[in-house]
């Protein structure tokens, strides 16, 4: 079972966490099955950004990025070259370490 390092994040994650999740389980599964309560509003259906993760390490494990996801990140706050929807990058074996953005274009909150 791959190992997640989420980095620290001032709302999300203050101290940063390494959590473990199964093999085939989106990022944004992982962290929400985890408590980490990170922005998803679109419900995980690859139509905003507020789940935008940039994955410093073990990025090539993953699922290839769709072109629908391809399209979505280029709105993104902070857009880096290792960014990733968390609800569209699938974990396969290796582990991960993972940065939630200080900002995401979203504007207003919701709680899920």
């Amino acid at each position: 079972m791959p190992i997640i390092k989420i980095l620290p994040h001032p709302e999300y994650c203050p101290q940063g966490i390494d959590i473990n999740a199964p093999a085939g389980t989106s990022i944004c599964e992982a962290m929400l099955d985890n408590h980490i309560n990170i922005e998803h509003a679109c419900e995980m259906s690859c139509a905003c950004t507020t789940c935008h993760v940039i994955v410093h390490e073990g990025g090539s494990s993953l699922n290839d990025a769709e072109d629908g996801e391809e399209d979505m990140l280029d709105r993104a706050w902070g857009l880096e070259p290792r960014s990733r929807l968390s609800c569209q990058a699938i974990l396969a074996q290796a582990n991960l370490v993972v940065e939630i953005p200080k900002y995401s274009i979203n504007h207003a909150k919701e709680n899920h």
